[in-house]
This record gives structure tokens, sequence and C-alpha cells, in this order.
């Protein structure tokens, strides 16, 4: 009976330990909020430190579903292995919603994003310092 007590106990005080490390790592993620219309990211240029972002995509009337690419400038957009994947949303952006990604890691650098969905510039510049 005390076997099964501790396991009891273990796995209770490992469920707390994620919980709590789930609580801190919201407490330090931030949201970049993004809003496509036809054609176009109405924010072409942002800037931000480094840190752990969500990244918000708000479709504005495009009349079909939107996306969001995020790729290190200088390298080849077109190639999916160059895309940072956490950056994606989790769906497709329908017309009048918004869709977030996974938490997305940014370090120091230059990046560029656009949607592969609604033929937006590829020139959109995500800065971090």
């Amino acid at each position: 009976m005390k076997k099964i007590i501790t396991l009891v106990v273990l796995a209770f005080g490992t469920a707390f330990s994620v919980n709590a490390q789930d609580k801190i790592m919201n407490k330090t993620q931030k949201t970049i909020s993004l809003e496509q219309t036809s054609g176009e990211f109405t924010q072409k240029q942002i800037t931000v430190s480094e840190g752990t972002y969500v990244f918000e995509i708000a479709n504005n009337a495009v009349g079909h579903d939107v996306g969001f690419v995020l790729v290190e400038k200088g390298k080849d957009i077109g190639k999916p292995e160059n895309h940072i994947q956490t950056a994606y949303v989790t769906e497709a952006v329908a017309t009048g919603k918004t869709q977030k990604s996974k938490p997305t890691k940014l370090e120091k650098g230059e990046y560029v994003y656009f949607c592969p969905l609604n033929p937006t510039a590829t020139d959109n510049t995500l800065i971090v310092k």
C-alpha cells in the first residue's frame, strides 16, 4: 500500500512542476499581431527584442484563407526546410478570423515574413535586437 501512495505522490509532484513551468513560460511569452488584407500585410517592418513570441495573424477581408511563413533573411524562402515552422499558424486563417502560431524563440537577426496563400510581398521584415 505504501508503494502505491508514494507513486501517486510522485505523479502529482511531477504534474505540479510541469504546470508551474507552463505558468512561468506564459509570463515570458509575448505576442506579435499582424494583419493581412488583400495582397499585403499592413505591417511592413517590425522591431522586437530577443525572446519567445506567438504570432497572431488576422485575416481582414482577404476573401480566402491566409497563412504565415517566417524565414531568416538571406535564406531561400521557397524551401520549406528554411521556414521557422513553429511560426506557422496552427490552422489556415479564414476571412474575419485570427489564428496563432506556436511559441517561437527569436534570436538577434533579421527575418522576412510572407503569406503563401495570399500573394504578399516577401520583403516584410522582422528585426530582432
